[in-house]
């Protein structure tokens, strides 16, 4: 046999066991926080190839580690562990088992693959300029969990850090790759406005919340539009209203929540500020008090110049085509780690038929070798390049 047929034989063996776990993972979803099966079965697969395990303080999750045969510097991979609330609609035989529990953003996908990474690396763990730890992060759609990582200390000494998210509209073999922002900060609020309550039939009675409400949303809109460069931008979106409780009265108060996205802090800020005077100024004169509440999620994902660079390197050298994607508004935890150390967040594509969060969401199993390759290499570039000459 020569080396091209092995070497074909393993990487078709690879995607066949890559395939088989990301299925096994996609029939048994677990929300944040409660990856417990999820986290009993990253074990089980990373003690079968001896990698080790690393004992952090986290109720779920994994962190392990590949390399230290020489001493260097530490790369960490972060993959996402968690599922979403959805009733799965995709009709596949290897459908979610669980009603109502869906991975319907494709973080099994992200956990086979990172698991391949550590396969493939493993191999050449005498080779490794240094050290990869990897992460296996719950609870990024509780926005909570790279938090939690970092408390735990499991970043500690790491010299770069890097990770990825499936990406529906882009062809597999394709991956986004661009420095500066990625993905949005997602800030959530909560407004109250308390009136006086009163028969509908005599609205001068009272002070009509809903009015107030009606007007403030149609308020909040001119901010992005009038406060907020063309040349930037942000999204305000009032995504529930609750009032009332009945058709003849006019109720004492309305709450109104949603979401604000930015890719700029300077934005963000200012945004936010001025969603405070804006709300103050209706509520005034309407007649209303109000109070706004703010649920601060991760901000912006801004990626390295030099990782970037590295990573379409990296790429490339696996016969990936490296694009420049354009930016996404939806949230990302992998801020925080970036936040913490240098490194860089990717789209891979995965020919997907639904965005994320879809009942119908699927990958193409295809992505799952391509990707397992492009982490393993990266994270051999990495330390290379950290490593001193």
């Amino acid at each position: 046999m020569n080396g091209a047929t092995k070497d074909k034989i393993l990487r078709e063996e690879l995607a066949t066991r890559l395939i088989a776990i990301r299925r096994q993972l996609h029939a048994n979803p677990e929300l944040s926080h409660e990856e417990f099966l999820t986290t009993d079965a990253i074990r089980e697969w990373l003690a079968e190839e001896q990698i080790r395990i690393l004992d952090y303080s986290l109720r779920t999750g994994v962190i392990a580690e590949i390399g230290g045969k020489r001493p260097g510097p530490t790369i960490a991979l972060r993959a996402d562990i968690d599922a979403l609330p959805v009733q799965e609609e995709t009709g596949l035989p290897f459908a979610s088992r669980v009603p109502g529990r869906m991975h319907a953003c494709g973080h099994d996908y992200h956990t086979a693959s990172l698991l391949g990474a550590a396969f493939l690396l493993k191999e050449k763990e005498s080779e490794l300029n240094g050290t990869v730890r990897l992460i296996f992060q719950p609870a990024e759609e509780k926005a909570k969990g790279a938090l939690e990582v970092i408390e735990s200390g499991a970043l500690e000494g790491v010299g770069a850090i890097f990770g990825l998210h499936n990406k529906p509209d882009l062809p597999v073999g394709t991956i986004g790759i661009k420095e500066g922002p990625l993905m949005a900060a997602a800030d959530g609020f909560v407004v109250r406005l308390e009136g006086v309550g009163s028969h509908a039939a005599v609205p001068e009675a009272g002070v009509d919340p809903i009015v107030a409400g009606a007007h403030l949303i149609a308020a909040l809109q001119t901010i992005v539009s009038r406060n907020v460069s063309p040349l930037k931008s942000a999204v305000i979106s009032v995504t529930r209203i609750h009032s009332g409780t009945s058709w003849n009265v006019i109720p004492e108060h309305a709450l109104l929540d949603g979401t604000l996205r930015t890719f700029d802090e300077e934005v963000r800020s200012t945004v936010r500020e001025r969603f405070e005077q804006v709300t103050e100024g209706i509520a005034a004169a309407f007649g209303v008090k109000a109070s706004v509440k703010w649920i601060d999620g991760p901000p912006a994902v801004i990626n390295d110049k030099r990782w970037a660079e590295v990573a379409a390197e990296s790429a490339r050298s696996v016969g990936l085509h490296a694009i420049v994607p354009t930016p996404s508004p939806a949230g990302e935890d992998f801020a925080y780690y970036r936040r913490a150390v240098p490194g860089a967040f990717f789209f891979m594509g995965t020919s997907g038929p639904r965005e994320w969060h879809h009942p119908s969401f699927d990958i193409d199993e295809l992505a799952l070798p391509l990707t397992a390759a492009f982490f393993a290499r990266l994270a051999q570039d990495g330390l290379d390049k950290l490593s001193p000459e």
